[in-house]
């Protein structure tokens, strides 16, 4: 977009090692911003800070870990003076049959996908709020049409929706939220699937993908570089040939 507004922002990215998170930091640097990545897997980000220079950081922080959170918006206000903008992008899609073989799925999904999401907002709002910000939440379309086997993750998505609106509402005009709702993605998600044949199935889909994470980040530095004036709240994107 190259927007000389977003020229020196500060934009902390969650879930930045790879896929959408790893696309939108190369865009937002591309557009001005100063990126910090966070993730789990230090090794990744901190390749790609070192591939995008301009100042860009690497900061290993889990997002279902509230303290390490807490030191990742203590680590930037320190070094960068605080955050413009926060892309909540971190998330798993461990989908399978309903069952309590995969409680455990279902816990790692809501920690991640919603309380991360939430709890990264909550550390990092003070910042946010000090001169005017934005928070882009990346859900899903799963956060509007459930089908069997994504119940619970669809149920973190639906929360993100619900929990972005009454954001919205609360932090505006200072802080403007967008919701970004994508289809089938050109990711690893499905990877990370533990109920095989889940897997196997869900894996055929995205090899056919044809949206790429590129695409999505495109999306998201649009949104970013409208005049504060306007707030783009919400977009739903899918492949062209994506019914549901």
């Amino acid at each position: 977009m190259n927007s000389t507004q977003n020229t020196g922002r500060i934009a902390v990215i969650t879930g930045a090692s790879s896929g959408i998170g790893a696309a939108t930091a190369r865009a937002l640097a591309a557009d001005g911003h100063r990126v910090v990545l966070l993730a789990r897997r230090l090794d990744r980000i901190q390749a790609l800070a070192a591939e995008l220079g301009h100042g860009s950081i690497a900061v290993q922080a889990d997002v279902t870990d509230r303290d390490q959170l807490i030191a990742a918006a203590d680590h930037v206000r320190e070094e960068l003076g605080g955050v413009d903008v926060l892309v909540n992008n971190a998330g798993v899609m461990l989908l399978g049959p309903f069952s309590s073989a995969q409680y455990q799925d279902y816990r790692t999904m809501i920690e991640a996908n919603l309380l991360g999401a939430i709890t990264a907002t909550e550390v990092f709002l003070d910042q946010l709020q000090d001169g005017g910000g934005d928070v882009i939440n990346i859900s899903s379309v799963a956060g509007r049409t459930a089908r069997a086997g994504n119940g619970v993750y669809a149920a973190t998505k639906w929360g993100i929706n619900g929990w972005s609106e009454s954001l919205r509402q609360e932090l505006l005009p200072g802080v403007r939220v967008t919701l970004i709702e994508p289809g089938v993605v050109d990711t690893e998600l499905p990877a990370h699937i533990t109920h095989e044949a889940t897997r196997e199935q869900v894996q055929k889909g995205y090899d056919a993908a044809t949206v790429t994470p590129e695409e999505i980040a495109e999306v998201i530095a649009f949104v970013l570089s409208r005049p504060r004036h306007l707030a783009i709240n919400e977009i739903l994107l899918r492949p062209a040939d994506q019914l549901g």
